[in-house]
């Protein structure tokens, strides 16, 4: 074996460490500082002639000038294979439960774990046959992983077509044994196991063609669904300012999102957010399955208190698991949570570097790398005649809730669909606090276009109506004014806003939410209500937002579904009535 290039460290600033070397040196290779007995993870992310500057994955505390460095010849990369479902990981892919149990409550410098047990055993069940003609990202056979099948693939990194000349029998293997090989053109042979390691910042293209995002993503969130919706494989972001409910609207999703496989990537949150989410997720019972959500989730956790450089792979961790489950022809949602933290990260790594700032001292490539995430996302048809797809969703935490500083642009130049939060709709209990008055969608709902557009204009007109009011009184607008006000105010409040802590109004299905939304369109949007006077107008609107809410919280098509249906189209009935009393 040949011997390890070395090199030794001559500058140290923060995370940022600049290692001298007589040898060459890879563009984003890993290396190893050898501090003692402590070996540190590190990447290098710039070279300069003889001299690499890297991002260490640590703490720097204690390094010298002087201390020597060995490079690994391989690029930061994660493992992928039976055994990712249910895992807590760092963004270096350790598994915390795994890493707490060797360290306990304090965490060591310099401990690394590996991802997936080497001699934990899966039952493995070949679907090739010798002499098969294979390419990369091709299934070999499958493996039972928690509610699904787990494709072995043929390695993604593999180019051009080989042929299977040997390949186990169904059994139980574990991820060390050789369970086929491939041969090449030339003659070479390819063994294959059933985990393989890909590069985190490179993405995974072994399929046969990506397609534009279409079929809708059903949250089972009204406001999304109906009037933002977001498409399988497409992408969005939720900005919205400190405690205005992103985190809980992100785990609602998780929950009750039409997809196979949920992604977290907890990148930069502060630790007691991340805790929280630890301590709720191995709680929450799938509603699809009565099984543990954990199941079908894989989290991925650095928090504000852990090293930048951790929250920048972490991120790219996350995606990468994230490719590897659409290529089984699964979709996969990613929440990344959030993203500001992540560019911090790399506002701070920009300043050790000495780079040029742009905007708010980012990096000037803040866009190109924030772009580069989101465009991992994507559905995209397999080899085999499958479609796959990941969908990212990421949250924003600007400043004093400041859409306009550098992340939230750079961010709405690239994404699908705009979830904007807002701080006066969360003071005001209105959940989810998405404003509909700033937020859009690129994509089409599964709502009629015309019902959905009325929608948006009656919003618009009762929000300008509620402002004129602010300045001359409700004395000073007409009937004809202040019932479309009512109208707004209460489409808001039965439709856009949503209990999550009722068992029933948390998700409504899309089969729910179309019946409802052509209701309110018929019998309220498009309706001319006529009243004797304001008075009048807002009792009969009261009233309908009491009945509403009790057929939110009514299970779908019971009985008491039905009941207060009729209650509802009984008082519309009455309002209707009244309005020929009037004499209109």
């Amino acid at each position: 074996m040949a011997a390890k290039r070395k090199g030794k460290i001559v500058k140290i600033s923060g995370n940022m460490v600049m290692i001298e070397s007589n040898e060459f040196i890879v563009q984003n290779e890993v290396a190893f500082i050898i501090n003692g007995q402590e070996r540190l993870k590190c990447e290098v992310i710039r070279i300069r002639g003889n001299r690499a500057e890297t991002q260490v994955f640590e703490s720097t505390a204690g390094l010298k000038i002087g201390t020597e460095v060995e490079f690994t010849e391989e690029l930061l990369s994660v493992e992928l294979g039976p055994g990712l479902l249910g895992q807590i990981f760092d963004g270096l892919q350790n598994p915390l439960p795994a890493v707490a149990e060797e360290c306990g409550f304090f965490l060591k410098r310099g401990v690394y774990l590996k991802a997936l047990a080497d001699d934990a055993e899966w039952d493995f069940s070949p679907e090739k046959k010798p002499g098969d003609k294979v390419r990369a990202g091709e299934v070999l056979g499958i493996v039972p992983e928690k509610i699904f099948q787990h494709a072995i693939m043929v390695p993604f990194g593999l180019k051009g077509a080989f042929e299977v000349t040997d390949i186990v029998d169904p059994g139980k293997y574990n991820l060390k044994t050789v369970i086929a090989k491939l041969k090449d053109v030339d003659g070479k042979t390819q063994e294959v196991f059933l985990k393989q390691t890909w590069p985190i910042k490179i993405p995974i293209t072994a399929y046969a063609e990506k397609l534009k995002p279409q079929e809708p993503l059903v949250t089972k969130i009204r406001i999304i669904d109906s009037l933002f919706p977001v498409a399988r494989g497409g992408t969005y972001c939720i900005p919205g300012p400190f405690g205005s409910g992103k985190t809980v609207l992100q785990q609602l999703t998780s929950r009750h999102a039409e997809v196979d496989i949920v992604i977290i990537a907890a990148c930069g949150e502060r630790a007691g957010e991340a805790v929280e989410t630890l301590k709720t997720f191995p709680e929450l019972i799938d509603p699809k399955t009565n099984k543990p959500l954990l199941d079908r989730t894989v989290i991925v956790v650095n928090t504000s208190s852990m090293p930048v450089a951790s929250r920048e792979s972490g991120v790219y961790t996350a995606v990468t698991i994230a490719e590897y489950y659409r290529q089984m022809g699964l979709n996969v949602l990613l929440l990344a949570d959030s993203t500001s933290r992540w560019a911090q990260a790399m506002r701070e790594m920009s300043g050790r570097l000495e780079e040029i700032p742009g905007e708010e001292a980012f990096p000037a490539y803040l866009e190109s790398r924030i772009a580069s995430f989101y465009e991992r996302a994507g559905a995209v048809k397999l080899y085999n005649g499958k479609l796959g797809s990941v969908t990212i969703g990421g949250t924003v935490s600007p400043a004093g809730g400041n859409f306009d500083e550098p992340v939230t642009q750079a961010t709405l130049k690239v994404v699908g669909v705009f979830h904007g939060l807002s701080r006066q709709r969360s003071d005001a209990r209105c959940y989810p606090a998405i404003d509909p008055l700033i937020s859009w969608s690129k994509y089409k709902s599964f709502v009629e276009d015309k019902q959905v557009k009325r929608g948006h204009e009656i919003l618009r007109k009762s929000q300008e109506i509620a402002q004129m009011m602010k300045v001359i009184g409700e004395e000073g607008t007409s009937l004809d004014d202040f019932i479309d006000y009512l109208k707004g105010e209460l489409f808001d409040f039965v439709y856009l806003q949503q209990n999550a802590y009722d068992p029933v109004d948390e998700a409504t299905s899309a089969e729910r939410q179309k019946y409802l939304f052509n209701f309110i369109y018929k019998n309220i949007l498009e309706a001319s209500f006529k009243f004797s006077g304001k008075d009048q107008a807002r009792i009969f609107f009261q009233r309908l937002r009491q009945l509403f809410r009790g057929w939110n919280s009514s299970p779908w098509q019971s009985q008491e579904f039905k009941d207060a249906e009729k209650e509802i189209s009984s008082t519309i009935e009455e309002g209707l009535a009244a309005r020929e009393k009037t004499g209109a």
